[in-house]
């Protein structure tokens, strides 16, 4: 099974993964796509930030929600998955796969934000501060200017659908109040993990990227233990929208390669024998 971590406060998560459902075919039959928790609107968090929500009942809540990531995958899921992190999500994957190991059986790091040190200076920010910085990520102006980042080539009708994609869980009442938290809680700081990471992982990158430099992604291959990398020509930040094909058939074949491995480890020693 192939399970998305996205973040919920930064991304559209169901946007991610429609548009992965168009490319189901290009899998494995044996595979299936399917959202992380936090694909489905709720948030992913650290242990950290749990423990400096301030509010009582937002700081139970979280902990019933980190709970509860951990509850869909034994209950319901039962087995290790290749767990797909694009951007931010990518933090969350390699935090996920680090603190439950037997869950996760392989990772797909799609243009990974995993060098960011948390939401830094922003952390501090007076509250009146940071709720007008928020209120900026609602502008259409600037969303279409991230479209420019995000995308190589995108021709202005799509660059508009984006924007509004973009900005939906901006509308939610409750969005601006969680993204100031999230801010205040110093957000994630995952790079001391990633040594610790010994799933098998592919890495997938835009070389166009202009919002994480591929050289990010040249260092993320050095410092994984057990990775490859692959960079798609031509793509900008979110490879999985922008060349959808590529990205599935990158997964397909790192997913048949293990496989084929597993195979041919089986037939050895069955003529060993």
């Amino acid at each position: 099974m192939l399970l998305f971590a996205t973040n919920a406060v930064a991304t559209p998560g169901t946007a991610i993964v429609s548009s992965w459902r168009t490319n189901t075919t290009h899998f494995h039959p044996r595979f299936s796509v399917s959202s992380a928790v936090e694909g489905l609107g709720f948030p992913a968090f650290l242990p950290k930030e749990v423990e400096n929500i301030k509010d009582p009942s937002a700081r139970k809540l979280a902990s019933r929600i980190q709970r509860l990531q951990v509850t869909l995958w034994k209950t319901y899921i039962r087995k290790p998955v290749i767990l797909v992190g694009p951007s931010l999500g990518a933090a969350i994957a390699i935090d996920f796969a680090v603190q439950y190991p037997e869950a996760v059986e392989k990772l797909v790091l799609i243009d990974a934000s995993v060098y960011v040190e948390g939401t830094g200076s922003m952390a501090t920010l007076p509250k009146a501060v940071a709720y007008a910085g928020v209120s900026l990520l609602k502008s259409v102006m600037l969303r279409l200017f991230v479209n420019v980042l995000a995308f190589e080539k995108l021709p202005l009708s799509t660059s508009i659908d984006w924007m509004n994609i973009g900005r939906l869980h901006c509308m939610y009442d409750w969005w601006a109040d969680a993204t100031v938290n999230f801010m205040s809680s110093g957000g994630y700081d995952v790079a001391c993990l990633i040594p610790k990471i010994n799933q098998k992982t592919l890495i997938i990158w835009g070389e166009d990227d202009k919002i994480i430099s591929s050289k990010l992604g040249v260092r993320l291959h050095c410092e994984l233990p057990n990775a490859i990398i692959r960079q798609i020509p031509n793509c900008g930040h979110i490879p999985h929208v922008e060349k959808p094909d590529s990205v599935a058939r990158l997964i397909k074949e790192f997913v048949q390669d293990q496989e084929d491995c597993s195979r041919k480890e089986a037939q050895l020693v069955s003529s060993l024998q």
